[in-house]
């Protein structure tokens, strides 16, 4: 089991093997949920804006990517 104590800011350092275990980096977003009178911590995963496009393109039967630029350029 590892530890971690409080600030007086109430911030804590994240143990090494679990930033490892996680693999989290500086500046990343964390979950906390409590289920059953316990916290559970996850990383947050983020779509990339290129994940929604490609969902985008896979709706639009017949959509070439001139019809996409068109489209972003508002024509």
């Amino acid at each position: 089991m590892l530890t971690a104590k409080i600030t007086t800011k109430g911030q804590i350092t994240i143990p090494k093997a679990v930033r490892e275990k996680l693999g989290l980096s500086p500046g990343e977003d964390l979950l906390f949920a409590e289920k059953d009178e316990v916290f559970i911590i996850k990383k947050v995963i983020r779509k990339s804006p290129f994940d929604n496009w490609v969902g985008y393109l896979k709706k639009g039967k017949g959509t070439t990517s001139d019809n996409v630029i068109e489209e972003l350029r508002g024509k």
